[in-house]
């Protein structure tokens, strides 16, 4: 076998710097459009109390979110600590902060959790399937959109519709593509265990209740986002009615899955921007609700940062391993 080519650190690190100066770029059209001193008014009038509220609720809606995520990869068989899947998770939310969109981070949480886990193919599996049920309650939600809206800019089969659902389908290709990519450049130990994805997915199918459940949880998580983020918007003076933050939301946070800008940041707040305009929403202040949102992400990634740290000095619960874990590689950082 020929040995894996690995990207020098140098290149590594243009990479990283290629996104950031892609999000800068979006950000800096997107104010040429949009009346800057109105965006940073509404962002200036945000009551503090309410942004630690809206973060508070971020953070709590992650954790129904580390409670999918166990019950996913153990559907598959993974066998992960609650500990284990915290640490995962937290570590995943730390990584959008410096690794290409959100599939950066589960790329990242991937990695720590096949060393944490049992059966490190069943991680495979479960980390790809639980991607796909998170994508597929956006995907419920931006149809129940546009079923309750009644605008006729979003109707169904309107090219607007047939964009979003081209462009939710794409971007299902794209995280889908990244992760078989990411696999075939492991090692060849690493490669062998997709030989028993079979039987991971087996166990899945054994587990349709587990499964149910898990999208449950998911989509009540979606939702718990959702209105957080419009409560947020609310505080900025950006206030919609609920059919138009339903539709528009999740096609956003799906269009932050291309891997073009650092953690999305850019392409989501234009999303936004072009989706709330047919409800007649400012875009000044829906660039001000994004950016506002674009801190409460950061915030609770830095936090989740120091969630690892504390969970790693913790003393491990009865089942999980202990071995040390060694450091992860740069390619994980910034490519």
């Amino acid at each position: 076998m020929a040995p894996m080519r690995t990207a020098s650190p140098t290149s590594l690190r243009r990479r990283w710097l290629f996104r950031l100066a892609a999000s800068v770029a979006i950000l800096a059209v997107l104010f040429a459009l949009v009346p800057f001193r109105q965006t940073w008014q509404a962002i200036h009038g945000l009551p503090v109390g309410l942004w630690e509220l809206v973060l508070a609720g971020y953070l709590g809606v992650h954790l129904l979110g580390v409670l999918k995520y166990r019950m996913v990869l153990n559907a598959a068989g993974a066998g992960l600590g609650l500990r284990s899947a915290l640490r995962c998770y937290a570590t995943g939310l730390f990584g959008v902060l410096f690794l290409p969109s959100v599939v950066g981070g589960d790329v990242l949480r991937a990695g720590l959790a096949l060393r944490l886990a049992r059966n490190p193919t069943a991680v495979v599996l479960g980390s790809v399937l639980d991607r796909f049920i998170d994508m597929l309650s956006l995907g419920v939600l931006a149809l129940v959109g546009v079923a309750v809206s009644g605008h006729a800019a979003i109707r169904l089969g309107s090219p607007r519709v047939l964009a979003g659902a081209l462009l939710g389908a794409t971007l299902a290709a794209v995280f889908a593509w990244q992760f078989l990519g990411w696999l075939g450049r492991r090692s060849f130990a690493a490669r062998r265990r997709l030989v028993r994805l079979r039987r991971a997915w087996r166990t899945c199918l054994n587990r349709p209740g587990q499964i149910a459940a898990a999208w449950m949880l998911s989509l009540g998580a979606q939702c718990g986002f959702l209105g957080l983020a419009a409560l947020l918007a609310a505080g900025c003076g950006l206030k919609l009615p609920w059919q138009a933050w339903v539709f528009a939301w999740p096609l956003a946070k799906l269009s932050a899955l291309v891997p073009l800008t650092q953690g999305g940041i850019g392409v989501r707040e234009a999303a936004l921007v072009a989706l709330l305009l047919p409800f007649g929403a400012p875009a000044s202040l829906v660039m001000a609700a994004g950016l506002a949102w674009e801190t409460v992400v950061v915030a609770g990634g830095l936090l989740s940062g120091a969630a690892v740290l504390w969970i790693g000095r913790g003393r491990p619960l009865p089942g999980e391993l202990t071995a040390p874990l060694p450091a992860p590689p740069a390619s994980m950082l910034f490519g």
